[in-house]
């Protein structure tokens, strides 16, 4: 449940890892825009569930975890009795409609398992998954006036123009199939179902909302009830049964991007039976075998987090295929996985900072697949060019940068990525990254920078966009093109550009060259950044930090900005403007919820005072994440905020993905075994842990002292144990090697 309330967006529904059905519940539906304006309480529904809300509207199969918009929300189910309601109702008015309310004391969430009581129905409803299917029980009272409703309707994110068509087929009398295309956040999106009940449906029907008539065979027909063809684009079904106290209502729901027949496959093929309690047990098996290659001793709040956080980095991207390996490209033709799992979901502005670089250690093998389904997207692409924030089928263009890149060089220079797969996957970093109408990267390739008055964020995309050529300098160093490495090695210098030694920060410039005349660094809005502001974002020079600091005044003007941006206080108006900008995950000017800043604390490894990451690291790792239903400081991106916590916990972090060097920090755990996927096994062990002994006095690899706080990838993988000794004051002389 940590992350369901406020602002985390979790789901606490039924998934195994990486899967395509993410079965959970929706507690509203809130619509998207309010007399054509866009309505700020949608963005609480960010994953359909709020841990505060009192009811329950139905339960649906697909989710995003942890984002700051959304989509999804597809094929929700809710069990109902008594007379027949096909409107959702209100929170306020829940017997209106079909929603139930609940109480958390009969919720449970567990890994592949769900369970909650309808209060309005006597229903016990409990939910479970294999990839591709989602598995409900539903133990209702006897009664002849069971219902279970179909909402086509309902979604996350319910904008006005959601569906474009949906239809509905009663193949016989326990086997449903059909299709959702709708028209949102991705912009044409269809996604195909089969629904199989354990016990045959009495009688069936539907409501349709369409504002024109039924217009279907004449008029031969009375459409809306017991005829096995449903279409439109606003239908809620339902399906009535006769129900037992001792006998619950089975239902297979399998999901397919390809056609129903897909969907039946996936069905056939992962569920050919009714015994849930073996698919709960088979899946919290799967889970149980990903959370086992981290073994951790900690304190409990630790292993609560750690486990979380695992928990949630292993939900995404997922897989986005049928077991016979055909998916639906971004060319909307289907094409098949050969050799590979095509996975979607890919919110890089977020994941490729940490959690794809924890993936090159935990999960090297999906996250190269992951890499095959980007280039597959980049083949499929009319624009040529890799995934900025895609899924489904569909590219979204959210955010800035085009950080595939910086995931495919950090697996080409950890070599995950090799050979002509490596050069193929470097060949399309360096045409996305040469593409002159995207996003003002014409004008950051003629000028050096993005000009404020021609392109909005403009710092915030000449440092993105510099950090990811420094990323593909670096994998086409490791391939030996050394065109390529000297041409994107100057580019990556652009931030210098942006930078004003008047001010001392990076600060917007316009295309006559001048900067931007009204400037408050503090400001986040309309000063060329995003989701950040100037104090935030002039420490985002992660592939150059020697560099940044010299341009910044030297080592002790620079050890200054960061403990200010650490201690000082915002004023409030600075937290008025926007619902996205409160003051959680925030310490100081810090802003761990937003995930330009994650990197800043391990920047004084670079300086004589690395030791002052040290009570901060753990200041965020306490402060940031809680065991409970409100503890994340942030959205959680689709596991970016949990990769942090997992890897600052154990100790080091990638400040630049495209290197093989890690920062050090000061782990939180007493000890820690990777389970490597060369079959060695790194261990992290503490000496004298404590929530008081935060500093780290000295580091041993292999019993031979550290002497910089940095760690290689190389140095994981041939396994060993870093050993640290602890304390509850700082050592000045730490590391001062640098």
């Amino acid at each position: 449940m940590i992350g369901t309330d406020k602002m985390g967006h979790t789901y606490p529904g039924a998934t195994v890892p990486f899967g395509s059905i993410q079965l959970s519940p929706d507690t509203d539906t809130i619509p998207y825009a309010v007399d054509g304006k866009y309505n700020p309480e949608v963005y609480k529904y960010c994953a359909g569930y709020q841990y505060d809300d009192t009811t329950i509207v139905g339960f649906s199969h697909t989710h995003f975890s942890g984002t700051g918009h959304s989509d999804l929300g597809d094929f929700l189910l809710m069990p109902t009795t008594g007379s027949l309601k096909l409107n959702p109702g209100t929170e306020s008015n829940p017997e209106m409609g079909y929603r139930s309310r609940f109480s958390h004391k009969t919720e449970k969430a567990e890994p592949a398992y769900y369970k909650v009581d309808l209060d309005d129905y006597n229903i016990k409803a409990e939910l479970t998954a294999t990839t591709r299917v989602g598995m409900h029980r539903y133990t209702f009272p006897k009664t002849k006036e069971s219902h279970l409703i179909l909402d086509l309707m309902s979604g996350i994110y319910n904008y006005d123009e959601k569906n474009v068509w949906t239809f509905v087929r009663v193949e016989n009398d326990t086997l449903v199939t059909g299709y959702r295309q709708t028209n949102g956040w991705a912009r044409t999106r269809t996604v195909y179902f089969a629904m199989s009940f354990s016990q045959p449906i009495t009688q069936y029907g539907h409501a349709k909302y369409d504002k024109t008539p039924y217009k279907g065979f004449w008029r031969k027909f009375d459409e809306s009830k017991n005829f096995p063809e449903m279409a439109g684009e606003k239908v809620r079904a339902y399906f009535d049964f006769e129900t037992k106290e001792d006998k619950p209502l089975l239902i297979k729901f399998s999901i397919s991007p390809v056609s129903t027949q897909g969907a039946l496959k996936n069905m056939q093929a992962e569920i050919p039976h009714w015994d849930f309690d073996r698919i709960k047990k088979e899946g919290q098996e799967k889970w149980n075998t990903e959370l086992s290659k981290v073994q951790i001793v900690a304190s409990e709040d630790t292993k609560v987090n750690f486990y979380t956080s695992m928990y949630h980095a292993f939900l995404g991207p997922t897989e986005y295929m049928d077991v016979d390996q055909q998916y639906r490209g971004l060319d909307m033709n289907v094409h098949s996985a050969n050799g590979f799992t095509n996975y979607t979901s890919f919110s890089l502005w977020d994941t490729y900072r940490a959690l794809h670089p924890l993936f090159n250690i935990l999960q090297p093998d999906r996250n190269r697949d992951m890499i095959r389904s980007m280039m597959a997207h980049y083949y499929q692409s009319v624009h040529h060019m890799l995934p900025i924030w895609s899924h489904y089928a569909n590219e979204n263009w959210c955010m800035i940068g085009y950080h595939s890149v910086s995931v495919i060089a950090d697996a080409i220079v950890k070599e995950i990525l090799t050979g002509k797969e490596a050069h193929e996957a470097l060949a399309a970093c360096v045409q996305t990254a040469q593409t002159k109408y995207y996003d003002g990267l014409g004008n950051y390739m003629d000028l050096g920078y993005v000009p404020e008055d021609l392109n909005g964020s403009s710092v915030s995309k000449t440092l993105e966009y510099s950090y990811d050529d420094w990323a593909i300098s670096q994998a086409a160093k490791k391939l030996g093109n050394m065109e390529i490495y000297n041409m994107f090695k100057q580019r990556a210098e652009n931030y210098k550009n942006v930078y004003d030694s008047t001010s001392g920060f990076m600060r917007p410039r316009l295309s006559n060259g001048e900067f931007k005349e009204k400037f408050d660094p503090l400001d986040t809005h309309g000063q060329g950044f995003i989701e950040g502001n100037a104090w935030n974002y002039s420490l985002y020079v992660p592939h150059h930090p020697k560099k940044l600091i010299e341009l910044m005044g030297g080592e002790e003007r620079f050890v200054s900005r960061l403990d200010s941006l650490f201690s000082m206080e915002l004023p409030d108006k600075y937290f008025e403007k926007t619902e996205d900008i409160s003051r959680e995950g925030i310490i100081g000017n810090y802003v761990h919820g937003n995930e330009p800043s994650h990197h800043v604390l391990y920047l004084y490894n670079w300086t004589h005072q690395a030791f002052k990451s040290h009570d901060k690291i753990r200041k965020v790792l306490t402060e940031m994440y809680k065991s409970t239903p409100d503890g994340l400081g942030g959205n959680d991106d689709f596991g970016q905020m949990s990769a942090w916590y997992i890897f600052s916990s154990l100790g080091f972090y990638p400040v630049a993905p495209g290197s093989t060097t890690y920062a050090i920090g000061s782990p939180s755990i007493e000890v820690a075994q990777i389970q490597l996927a060369n079959e060695k096994t790194f261990v992290i062990e503490t000496k004298n842990q404590s929530a008081q002994n935060v500093f780290v006095s000295h580091i041993e690899h292999d019993g031979i002292p550290l002497k910089k706080p940095f760690i290689t990838h190389e140095d994981i993988l041939k396994g060993g144990t870093l050993t640290f000794y602890m304390s509850d004051k700082p050592n000045p002389n730490y590391m001062n090697f640098n």
